[in-house]
């Protein structure tokens, strides 16, 4: 059954309540890590950055240089800490880069 919202509940809690009803979270969240990648990882490595996708908690990016992978590989902790909290509840525990 639905909560009735009165006219002066936010557009916000609104849709956090029907997001929460539907347990769409996990799907928003998918999106949102993505987003979250490009925008804390800046142009070059998007530029280079494949795929990237949600399973499980565990982040999967495909990037197109065994370089750039390297590098990464070395800033797991801290690229799971910031995505982590730019999306401000902990998304991902591991990174696997390919």
């Amino acid at each position: 059954m639905a909560k009735r919202f009165n006219a002066e509940a936010s557009i916000k809690d609104v849709l956090k309540n029907f997001v929460s009803q539907n347990k769409l979270e996990s799907g928003i969240d998918k999106v949102d890590v993505k987003e979250a990648w490009i925008n804390l990882m800046g142009n070059g490595v998007a530029n280079y950055t494949e795929a990237v996708e949600l399973k499980n908690k565990t982040l999967y990016v495909r990037l197109t240089s065994s370089v750039l992978r390297e590098e990464l590989s070395y800033g797991r902790e801290k690229i799971i800490k910031m995505i982590n909290e730019e999306m401000g509840k902990e998304v991902i525990n591991k990174l696997i880069l390919s």
